[in-house]
């Protein structure tokens, strides 16, 4: 009988393993075995080159621009998205009626194309657009938005929050209605209201969508590609040269698809390794609050 369900099992998740192996695995090997050769993804013919594009990323300015550039992202993108999407669930929440109708309203630019959005900001805030044309004329303000290496990152940071907000906004309003009105009653009765209230046991009790949240807010940081490519193209000066830009300018720009491969191996890593040291600081945190 165990056999017979074990068989079961394994039939009904066959179709899911099938397109992992298919759409995952089998191109993460592929990958890997690349990053050791220097195709140029045109030629049929390669050479294995062991560590070389490794060696190469590890000096390169342009790797070691996207690996800085990734935690200013992070620096600047984070605290925006998560304080801005608990603000906006904290306002969902408080409203008597018309709960749903606000999230959705909230969410919709989360469905945004990126690449539309990225073109009207780009149309707004680009040097010679209408906007800088008053800025310039009605109080001789001659910004260059995106031309500058502090606010170019910035304006990009921003953006992503306002497209997630949002969603995460979602989250956060899950979490807060799964809070029992009993914590609340009981935290009044010693005395915990207003500011108390919010801090001592809104905010722990928030734990799994802070967790969450967190942390699909600081995996995105490491795969965006469309703002930066439409807004800047990695400038200027590498301000906003992201991971993914360098893939992308070595592998399908220069044809150096091996060397790509390699920054996308060192991207996965630091990925994983980033994602792991900001959940063990979660979990230090929730552990502080009774989350095991």
């Amino acid at each position: 009988m165990d056999k017979s369900n074990a068989r079961m099992g394994w039939l009904f998740a066959s179709p899911y393993l099938v397109y992992s192996a298919i759409f995952f695995l089998f191109p993460l090997l592929w990958a890997t075995y690349l990053a050791f050769t220097n195709w140029n993804l045109i030629a049929p013919d390669y050479d294995f080159v062991g560590v070389q594009n490794f060696i190469e990323a590890f000096f390169s300015e342009s790797v070691r621009a996207a690996f800085f550039v990734t935690y200013k992202f992070l620096a600047m993108f984070v605290p925006i998205v998560v304080g801005g999407a608990l603000f906006l669930a904290l306002i969902i929440s408080s409203l008597p009626k018309f709960k749903g109708l606000f999230s959705v309203a909230f969410f919709l630019p989360y469905l945004a194309s990126g690449v539309a959005s990225a073109i009207v900001i780009n149309g707004i805030l680009s040097y010679n657009s209408s906007f800088n044309i008053w800025l310039r004329g009605s109080f001789g303000l001659d910004i260059d938005w995106l031309g500058s290496p502090i606010l170019a990152p910035l304006i990009i940071a921003m953006m992503m929050a306002w497209k997630f907000m949002g969603y995460y906004a979602l989250l956060f309003v899950a979490g807060l209605e799964s809070i029992p009105k009993e914590v609340y009653e009981a935290a009044k009765m010693d005395g915990a209201v207003g500011w108390k209230r919010f801090w001592h046991v809104t905010i722990p009790m928030l734990y799994p969508s802070f967790y969450t949240v967190t942390i699909l807010a600081v995996g995105l940081m490491f795969g965006i590609f469309t703002e930066p490519y439409v807004l800047t193209g990695g400038g200027p000066d590498f301000a906003t040269h992201t991971w993914q830009l360098e893939i992308y300018n070595q592998a399908f720009e220069r044809l150096q698809a091996g060397y790509g491969t390699a920054i996308a191996v060192i991207n996965s890593i630091v990925t994983f390794a980033s994602i792991l040291v900001f959940r063990k600081i979660l979990e230090m945190w929730g552990a502080k609050h009774g989350w095991e």
